[in-house]
């Protein structure tokens, strides 16, 4: 038996231990795209993975009203797709027509290809002589294009009951951005008043039940493609999406969840193969051979952007020094080893992994079994100290070495990990026992949560309460290679990608249970080319 704590229990343990320029000819400036429809399109338009010929364009389908999502009812239908180089379509550049039906719960993805690099487009759906809302998207630029920018919003943790998504408005609103990346937790399985906000459920989910079933996870996603600021964003952007553990069950892993119980909610297979189903008929994601989520995309000689999946292939957590042992895997092998490989033969100027879990350490109560020598053996002591969070990479030290070691044998700098699930924010440099404590090997952002509970709403406590601040004080005292940590917000980052340097500014809203909520800038921290130390850095120009 293994001894795990879920992430809510780590977050309330952490509150008491307390006591632009753009890319060349790619900006997404000009007319915004249409607001949220209503009628045969009312889920709203999407894109995703762009490349320098094409992008995957995505949509939902309501033909009758009784084809709603996960009914299984409805005709098959025609849909027709058309993409532009106007918001207008008064030039018409690659536009066709594709079935959709109740097999695929009415959804349609298509992958265009032909299309320019590096330039803004304009797309929609039509059926029955109504179109969809206008969406705007862009292709990325040719591998070997110069570049002097990008500019990324970063996002994670989107809980439905736990407040609206006025992140996602106030990313849309900004109109310079070329890419948005989602790290993990896009919904939350959970049934209504299981996981809201501090107590209070802001606006219960569909269905009211926990998501279990094809059917279940279909209408989940559906009501999520609902929230107006969500399609504002959709509409404007395209996104690079991975999953971590809620888009199916709690601390899931290779072999089940802690959030889900075979004697009384079925077999798990079942439910990660209707979980992934629905994911990727609802998602703008493409996926490769067995549709595995893990893959790269380049922009130019400035970007490769690796995205992870940390859930499918990893071992069951594990607590105590055994989160040391080798036969362990967080990636899998193949995924690590197409991870190792990929970065190390990058000729991108930065190499940038989305990262659905913290990869920097965090130590509680004991210093690194490396800095102990023999005491740390006989201690019990984990090689790089005792895990507070045994889902991250801390319970995985193995594979963290393995990619570590990896980076420091091939001389492969200018790795930066996007990061979410943990609800705060921070930003770390990477060490292990190779580094050493004060020889980075890589720079790490985490965003907050947009809407999931975090140390103060545990504790029902207001923002940036003097036991928040304490406990954040003592993570960084104890932790050196944390150079910043917030641990109340909820909100977004925003990553400006230039050749000289990698930069994050974290933004936190006023209120989450607010719709339309304002936000404030929180912090910024950037990496130079060539070092992995971090610096902090002044507010930017209002």
């Amino acid at each position: 038996m293994t001894n795990t704590i879920d992430r809510r229990t780590i977050l309330r343990m952490a509150g008491a231990s307390a006591g632009t320029a753009a890319l060349v000819g790619a900006t997404m400036s000009g007319q915004a795209p249409a607001r949220a429809a209503g009628g045969a399109f009312r889920h709203g338009v999407a894109s995703g993975d762009p490349l320098p010929d094409g992008i995957l364009l995505w949509t939902r389908l309501t033909p009758t009203d009784a084809a709603q999502p996960g009914s299984g009812v409805g005709p098959e239908a025609m849909v027709t797709w058309q993409v532009a180089a106007d918001p207008n379509f008064s030039t018409v550049t690659a536009q066709g027509t594709l079935s959709t039906g109740p097999a695929r719960d009415h959804t349609v993805k298509v992958a265009v290809t032909g299309l320019a690099p590096a330039t803004t487009w304009w797309y929609r759906f039509g059926y029955a002589g109504a179109w969809s809302a206008t969406g705007r998207t862009m292709t990325a630029p040719p591998a070997d294009a110069d570049i002097d920018r990008l500019r990324l919003g970063v996002v994670s943790c989107s809980n439905w009951e736990a407040g609206y998504f006025s992140a996602y408005r106030r990313l849309a609103d900004r109109g310079d951005l070329n890419l948005v990346v989602h790290v993990g937790d896009y919904l939350y399985e959970y049934g209504t008043g299981e996981f809201d906000a501090g107590g209070t459920v802001v606006r219960p989910v569909l269905p009211a039940h926990e998501a279990l079933t094809l059917a279940d996870y279909r209408i989940r996603h559906a009501l999520y493609k609902t929230d107006p600021d969500l399609q504002a964003l959709h509409a404007s952007v395209p996104w690079v999406i991975t999953w971590d553990d809620h888009e199916v069950a709690n601390d899931q892993w290779s072999g089940g969840a802690g959030n889900h119980t075979p004697g009384t909610e079925g077999d798990y297979a079942d439910r990660v193969a209707a979980a992934r189903r629905a994911y990727v008929e609802w998602m703008p994601v493409r996926t490769g051979v067995d549709e595995a989520i893990y893959r790269r995309l380049r922009f130019g000689k400035l970007v490769e952007l690796s995205m992870l999946d940390l859930r499918t292939y990893r071992s069951q957590q594990a607590s105590g020094t055994a989160v040391d042992d080798p036969a362990r895997t967080i990636t899998g092998d193949a995924q690590m080893s197409w991870l190792k490989n990929g970065l190390a033969a990058s000729t991108a100027r930065w190499k940038l992994v989305g990262n659905p879990v913290m990869i920097a350490r965090l130590d509680v109560g004991a210093l690194p079994a490396w800095l102990l020598g023999p005491l740390g053996k006989l201690l019990g002591i984990p090689e790089n100290g005792a895990a507070l969070n045994a889902d991250q990479w801390d319970g995985y030290n193995a594979d963290r070495n393995e990619l570590v070691n990896h980076l420091l044998a091939t001389a492969t700098r200018d790795v930066v990990f996007l990061t979410g699930d943990i609800h705060t924010s921070w930003a770390n440099e990477v060490t292990t026992r190779a580094t050493g404590g004060s020889a980075p090997i890589a720079a790490e952002f985490v965003v907050p949560s947009m809407t999931s509970d975090n140390i103060n709403d545990f504790l029902g406590l207001p923002e940036r309460n003097p036991l928040s601040t304490l406990g954040a004080s003592l993570l960084r005292a104890t932790n050196k290679h944390v150079r910043w940590t917030e641990l109340d917000g909820h909100g977004y980052g925003v990553l400006e990608v230039t050749r000289q340097r990698c930069r994050m500014d974290w933004y936190h809203l006023a209120d989450r249970t607010r719709p339309n909520s304002a936000s404030r800038w929180a912090a910024g921290w950037s990496v130079g080319v060539g070092s992995s130390v971090l610096r902090q850095e002044a507010a930017p120009p209002a």
